[in-house]
């Protein structure tokens, strides 16, 4: 009964995780030979790990990543990608975050841009950083729809305290000047003070030129750019390859 009500006590504390580890030591006859603190260093450890997961999973859910599940440990460094691994393992580290720098993907569709610009936002959910990731079409549609029903300044109050805002496929369609505006609104919130991370088709020196205003396209770019980490990903489609891959596993087969 007293060992039924310790976990009953330890669940209304919230405590599940110590909870948890208490009933396994209990089903593990070995345990008893352990000394107290040993057992006691145990419940504490399973309780911090406990807590840990859950509050990646939040991020993570806050998140809203296209991939969920793509981790920096799975990224492909075959040679015709170009992805230099000291870099990389740089990026992995999420120094550019705590340091409030950029990084900028370049790289024809299908080549895994989006992939791992999730991966490496996987990873700082990992590390406790708060994280949001947003196609710019559909960020550009969100915006639109704060403007009408007032909800603009809160929604960029959001966006400027997330640690790592991630931007995918920035310069797909043509930009308007509503739109180019929003842009600079949300990255000068974010200047000096939080990373932000943007994937896109289109090579960095052509950027001023589709922005199609001088003006705001200088703003923008001094601000995206600077001191920003750019990778470009080279090679064939990833979609392509997978393909490739399993149709040769069928044929070998």
């Amino acid at each position: 009964m007293l060992t039924q009500h310790t976990i009953t006590t330890l669940k209304q504390l919230k405590l599940d995780g110590m909870a948890k580890a208490f009933e396994e030591q209990l089903e593990q006859p070995a345990m008893k030979s352990l000394a107290f603190e040993e057992r006691f260093g145990m419940v504490v450890d399973r309780e911090l790990n406990h807590r840990d997961n859950k509050r990646v999973a939040r991020l993570k859910r806050y998140a809203k990543f296209k991939f969920s599940t793509a981790y920096v440990e799975d990224i492909d460094y075959h040679a015709g990608r170009s992805l230099d691994q000291p870099q990389i393992a740089s990026l992995i580290s999420c120094d550019w975050i705590r340091h409030a720098q950029n990084v900028i993907l370049i790289g024809l569709t299908g080549v895994g841009k989006s992939w791992l610009a999730c991966a490496l936002g996987n990873q700082a959910c990992r590390q406790g950083f708060s994280v949001c990731y947003v196609r710019v079409s559909r960020l550009f549609e969100e915006l639109r729809i704060a403007h009408a029903d007032g909800s603009f300044m809160r929604r960029l109050s959001q966006l400027a305290k997330t640690d790592l805002l991630i931007l995918d496929d920035f310069a797909m369609a043509a930009m308007g000047v509503q739109e180019r505006l929003d842009l600079l609104e949300v990255i000068d919130d974010r200047v000096s003070t939080r990373a932000t991370l943007v994937t896109s088709q289109l090579p960095t020196e052509t950027w001023h030129e589709y922005l199609n205003d001088p003006t705001v396209a200088d703003a923008i770019l001094d601000r995206v750019l600077h001191q920003a980490h750019k990778l470009k990903i080279t090679g064939k489609s990833m979609r392509d390859r997978k393909r490739g891959q399993v149709t040769g596993n069928k044929h070998d087969s």
